[in-house]
């Protein structure tokens, strides 16, 4: 057996027995040995992209959802660079992700020869682990090497702070088998499990928080362990402060309407907390990182000592564990809380429901009250998901995701597909115009790879509508060239190009028809961006003026 094929087998034997179910491959030749080997493990579901930036978006779809660890292969040269932007979205939001990159042996490197980059610690400090495997040799010890490898990749990856391994594979020719099966010692691992069998650390001592009424919990994205805590807050009487894709936004001391509560000055001076806790990466709302401030406690609970999101520097205490101890007595803290917040929902349905028009903010909010039970919802990481912050009521059961932790445009699509295939229900995404086209190419799914049951809800507003409610709206005359990047790409055309159903939503009353098929389609829905600007000014004052009137400021 030549080295290449050797490595391929044992590596993929090794991944497998860990626990690995879903591996992306983008094709080339440096990677040959790697996709046989792939092709011929029945116990890996095999997807096949063209596209390594989508590839890579596609298992990061994947093993966020399943929060497994997912690999992702390429060939040599720039097909490896096109990984970098999912590594580094893997890295910020802590998700399990093994990058295996095919590279030319080091003879051939910086000669000129064909397909050849510096693929040594590629991903920078974007990795939790990155090594440099080296060209597999005949020689006795190179499958207990090669094996412990494998292993160590796979927990790193997956604890105590998962996040992307980045093992690079050098691989001399020939690259395919040449029918010998000999080795010069066993192939085979072990039959029961991993070649290296690691016992996670048991988590740190339990924090204690102070008792008190008057306290918040605040749940970002990437949070865990968040049903213990909100049925800990709620016991404590405390209101949950959940962005959606934090996942906690159910139950009666959920609020939907924090984001403009917390723009009233006159209600933040009355609702100072004692303790704020916080789980995840909150992000979405500049009014509740600046609450976070006002806190006289705040505590960070992180699943890692190594890395934890602080993102206005008010931690007082981090921990991998908290309790909130329950606290009898008033309960006029979140009460107070409960009604505002009920007025300032009101005041923006009232706001977005006074035509039957299509509107953004009210798309986000009527899409996620029509998901059925059980659905998945990936929403786009700049309007989607704060339109969803500002509008959503609370429910149960469904899952909602966003990549938050770079917050980029790339790879949505793929992203989407993976968490749908990944999730196996019914699934949802919701992006803007020009998130949709910057990953076109996470449509191109071949006859015979897995399609999810998907539907890519487009806001066309014609350009990138988050820009109309930032300062650079000011500045009319460049704006719309530099900013607002209008595109007159046909939606519908596209989806043709790719054979996928589409459908145009014309309004409101319109989305439950739209949302009832099946299969990976297409459904847009367009809107104009300074529209948009106008109707997010009306829900703000008319949230804000109804907060007022309530407290009597």
């Amino acid at each position: 057996m030549n080295p290449a094929t050797a490595l391929a087998t044992v590596l993929v034997d090794e991944l497998t027995r860990c626990g690995l179910t879903d591996v992306v491959l983008a094709p080339g030749s440096r990677s040959a040995a790697l996709a046989l080997a792939l092709f011929e493990q029945s116990k890996v579901r095999l997807h096949v992209r063209i596209d390594e930036r989508s590839a890579s978006f596609l298992a990061l779809g994947l093993a966020k959802r399943s929060g497994r660890p997912v690999a992702v292969v390429c060939t040599s040269g720039t097909a490896a660079a096109n990984f970098h932007p999912a590594v580094v979205e893997a890295h910020e939001s802590g998700v399990p992700l093994l990058v295996l990159t095919a590279d030319r042996p080091p003879e051939l490197r910086g000669t000129g020869a064909n397909q050849t980059i510096d693929q040594v610690k590629l991903y920078g400090s974007a990795t939790r682990w990155n090594c440099e495997v080296g060209v597999p040799e005949e020689r006795p010890g190179m499958i207990a090497y090669w094996r412990s490898l494998a292993s160590r990749a796979w927990h790193v990856a997956l604890e105590p702070d998962p996040g992307p391994v980045h093992l690079n594979l050098a691989f001399r020719e020939p690259l395919i088998p040449d029918g010998d099966e000999s080795w010069c010692e066993p192939l085979d691992g072990d039959a029961t499990g991993p070649w290296t069998k690691v016992r996670a650390a048991t988590p740190g001592s339990v924090l204690h928080v102070p008792p008190t009424r008057r306290g918040v919990l605040v749940v970002g994205d990437g949070a865990v362990n968040v049903k213990r805590y909100v049925a800990a807050a709620s016991m404590a009487g405390w209101p949950v402060l959940a962005e959606p894709n934090g996942n906690a936004r159910y139950g009666d001391h959920a609020l939907s309407s924090h984001h403009f509560l917390l723009g009233v000055p006159e209600f933040v001076e009355r609702h100072r907390p004692e303790v704020v806790v916080t789980l995840g990466k909150p992000g979405l709302s500049r009014p509740l990182l600046s609450y976070l401030r006002r806190a006289e406690e705040h505590v960070v609970v992180t699943p890692s000592l190594a890395r934890w999101p602080d993102p206005v520097r008010s931690a007082t205490q981090v921990a991998q564990e908290a309790e909130i101890p329950v606290v009898s007595g008033d309960d006029a803290w979140l009460k107070g809380w409960r009604t505002a917040d009920l007025v300032a929902r009101n005041a923006v349905d009232a706001v977005l429901d006074e035509s039957g028009e299509l509107s953004e903010p009210r798309l986000a909010r009527d899409l996620v009250s029509a998901m059925p039970g059980g659905s998945l919802l990936l929403a786009a990481a700049s309007m989607p998901i704060r339109d969803l912050d500002q509008t959503m009521h609370p429910r149960r059961g469904i899952r909602i995701l966003a990549n938050r932790g770079a917050s980029g445009i790339d790879g949505l699509v793929s992203t989407a597909v993976g968490a749908a295939l990944a999730h196996g229900n019914r699934a949802f995404a919701l992006l803007g115009d020009l998130a949709f086209l910057h990953d076109q190419n996470g449509l191109v799914i071949g006859p015979q790879d897995h399609r999810p049951d998907l539907a890519l809800v487009v806001v066309n507003n014609a350009g990138g509508g988050i820009f109309s409610l930032l300062p650079q709206a000011a500045f009319p005359e460049p704006f719309e060239r530099v900013f607002g990047t209008p595109h007159q790409v046909d939606l519908a055309s596209v989806a043709a190009a790719h054979g996928l159903p589409y459908t145009r939503l014309e309004a409101m009353d319109g989305l439950t028809k739209v949302m009832t098929g099946e299969g990976l389609r297409i459904v847009e829905a367009r809107t104009d961006r300074a529209a948009n600007a106008a109707l997010h000014a009306r829900m703000r004052d008319a949230a804000q003026e109804a907060v007022r009137t309530f407290i009597g400021a």
